[in-house]
């Protein structure tokens, strides 16, 4: 698809959010409606095969009470094979689409292969002409996986008439299933609802208004979904700033996975909607290793080039710290030497044509967090006895740190061999972790993944080793205080919280995208907000 995409015209469109009403008695149908019209939905989808009676009246009243909202109606009376409930035979729920046309639905959604029918296509047919203002939604969902050949199913359901929405929802197992989606939506010639179900699929309901899908659906709360991979009208109207996305809204990203526990979009947003930028910023879940990683960007560079997409940076995270530096490396515009010299990068900034340039502020977030909370400059960590517990990603930046300002470093580690690269590397001792209670630090930095929510009753280090006069560090930022910070309060010892660093470290990436300093005091509201307390 993107060989003929320079030249193309992309259309854009109002993108309605639409809440899908799925409850078993009309009372329990009538609250999340009213709740839904109350939570700044747009459009109903009544789910009139959910009903437990499904006939002509209660289908009548229904729509009633949904247009009294004066909110778009679709009705929907989904067939089992495309993930309905009820398990109503084909003529029962051509009927009830049939009266709900009648009764004053604004649109009314069929499956494209029943559709096909002369016994369904006929009666929806004359039911539609007698009501003009009612549209037609001919869908078509693939609950297993991608469909094969999107662009032609698209055309053979918009070839059905002038009146026809086509809606397509597949399943994406990977972020990277994703892009056809985008493609079409980028290049579609008519109203058109594109979807990808799942968890991987999320940021094509995220991102709908941004694309120019037709609606996009949101659930009131994780009970109401009616299909895997929904977010809740709350998440996409606050978090996501729904109302202030357009057509030109820039995009930037977390890339890591796990991905779901990340404080930086709500980070990021705070920072956008204080600073009225017209940008969003994402979780962005890239499963796999080198190959996935390198497809993804790939993905999202080879669309650059080309108009369809317009990222202007992101974070990395676990696992993929190191593949940013090989892509960066191999297919960058620029890798700044203290990133190559750590083997990570955590921020990627997109420039002209789709060119990458890797950094590590990792280096710089954890030597601000520990300065500040003493109270000196960098030098005066020179000589300082520091523990490094973790010898992963994070812990390289750490250590490449403390080394350059001559601390005095001991690094532990489960994988004794992983200590003693790095330690090689760097110039420094290293020791397993069932040799802590013999370490003599002034500074314990935590570098594993230790103690992070949901794990949050344990600790990479023992109570006992912990004493009076120490500063310890704990990279990880959920909880605010972790189990070892919890042992240090109660013993005497300054505590130094990975919110620090994460706010440190995002400082630096937010100047590397726009070349300037960001308001430190909204990003630690919004960190406190999401975090529950202060830090």
């Amino acid at each position: 698809m993107l060989a003929f995409v320079r030249n193309c015209v992309i259309s854009f469109s109002m993108t309605y959010i639409t809440i899908p009403i799925a409850a078993k008695t009309a009372d329990s149908a009538g609250q999340q409606i009213t709740k839904a019209a109350h939570a700044g939905a747009e459009i109903l989808e009544l789910r009139l095969d959910s009903l437990p009676q499904l006939n002509a009246e209660n289908v009548s009243r229904l729509v009633a009470f949904a247009k009294a909202t004066e909110l778009g109606v679709i009705a929907t009376c989904r067939d089992n094979a495309e993930g309905g409930t009820g398990d109503w035979p084909q003529d029962v729920r051509t009927r009830m689409l049939c009266e709900a046309i009648q009764a004053g639905a604004d649109y009314v959604d069929c499956e494209l292969a029943n559709y096909y029918d002369p016994a369904v296509r006929e009666p929806i047919d004359k039911s539609l002409a007698g009501k003009p203002s009612c549209r037609l939604i001919l869908s078509c969902h693939n609950f297993e996986g991608t469909f094969t050949d999107l662009t032609a199913l698209y055309k053979e359901m918009a070839d059905q008439g002038g009146r026809v929405i086509p809606k397509l929802a597949y399943t994406a197992k990977h972020i990277n299933d994703c892009f056809p989606a985008i493609d079409l939506l980028r290049t579609k010639d008519r109203d058109a609802i594109v979807i990808c179900m799942g968890e991987a699929g999320y940021i094509t309901r995220v991102l709908a208004k941004r694309f120019g899908s037709y609606l996009t659906f949101a659930c009131l709360d994780e009970q109401c979904s009616t299909a895997p991979g929904q977010v809740s009208i709350d998440e996409l109207k606050n978090l996501y700033r729904w109302d202030s996305i357009g057509p030109n809204t820039r995009l930037f990203g977390v890339i890591g996975s796990p991905i779901a526990h990340s404080m930086s979009p709500p980070m990021f947003n705070a920072i956008f909607e204080h600073k009225n930028l017209d940008c969003l910023y994402l979780l962005l879940r890239v499963d796999g290793e080198m190959p996935e990683f390198a497809e993804f960007m790939d993905n999202i560079t080879d669309r650059e080039r080309v108009g369809l997409i317009d990222f202007g940076g992101f974070s990395v995270t676990l696992p993929h710290k190191a593949h940013a530096v090989d892509y960066a490396e191999e297919k960058g515009e620029y890798l700044e030497p203290l990133a190559a010299t750590i083997g990570a990068v955590n921020t990627l900034k997109v420039g002209v044509n789709g060119r990458v340039s890797g950094f590590n502020t990792d280096y710089a977030g954890a030597l601000d967090a520990i300065t500040s909370t003493l109270g000196i400059e960098r030098h005066g960590l020179h000589g300082k006895k520091v523990a490094v517990v973790g010898a992963g990603g994070v812990g390289r930046a750490v250590v490449a740190g403390l080394a350059d300002v001559g601390a005095k470093i001991v690094i532990y580690n489960r994988t004794i061999q992983k200590a003693k690269d790095l330690a090689g590397e760097f110039h420094c001792k290293y020791a397993g972790l069932d040799e802590l209670t013999d370490m003599d630090a002034e500074i314990i930095v935590n570098c594993t993944s230790i103690g992070m929510h949901p794990d949050v009753d344990s600790s990479p280090v023992p109570r006992e080793c912990i004493k009076q006069g120490m500063v310890v560090f704990d990279t990880i930022y959920n909880p605010l205080e972790t189990k070892i910070l919890q042992y240090a309060r109660e013993a005497g010892a300054k505590t130094v919280s990975g919110a620090e660093m994460f706010v440190r470290q995002a400082m630096k990436q937010f100047k590397i995208y726009f070349g300037e300093e960001p308001p430190e005091q909204i990003m630690r509201k919004a960190v406190s907000e999401r975090l529950g307390g202060e830090f």
